[in-house]
């Protein structure tokens, strides 16, 4: 069966969708996408703290995105990375 792979946007590992976390930008602005499925452009990150971490301290997003994002979306990456929030 196959299963759809993406490419982690830090560390350049492609993984089975399930395995990143998904950043999306929309009208609606910047929202991390545990569901995976809101509309808009995207990137996937590692749910590894090392992805996260460098991702965080470059601001990486902004460039990936091309746009602004809230401190609060790093934010929510942090709480991912520490078992906060929970990455489905």
């Amino acid at each position: 069966m196959y299963t759809p792979e993406r490419m982690c946007a830090v560390c350049r590992k492609r993984l089975p969708k399930e395995k990143l976390l998904r950043i999306a930008v929309n009208s609606d602005g910047v929202r991390v996408d545990f569901s995976g499925k809101l509309q808009g452009r995207g990137a996937y990150l590692c749910k590894d703290s090392a992805c996260i971490d460098k991702c965080i301290k470059k601001r990486m997003l902004e460039r990936i995105l091309k746009t602004e994002v809230p401190s609060q979306i790093y934010e929510t990456l942090q709480s991912v990375r520490d078992g906060q929030e929970k990455a489905e």
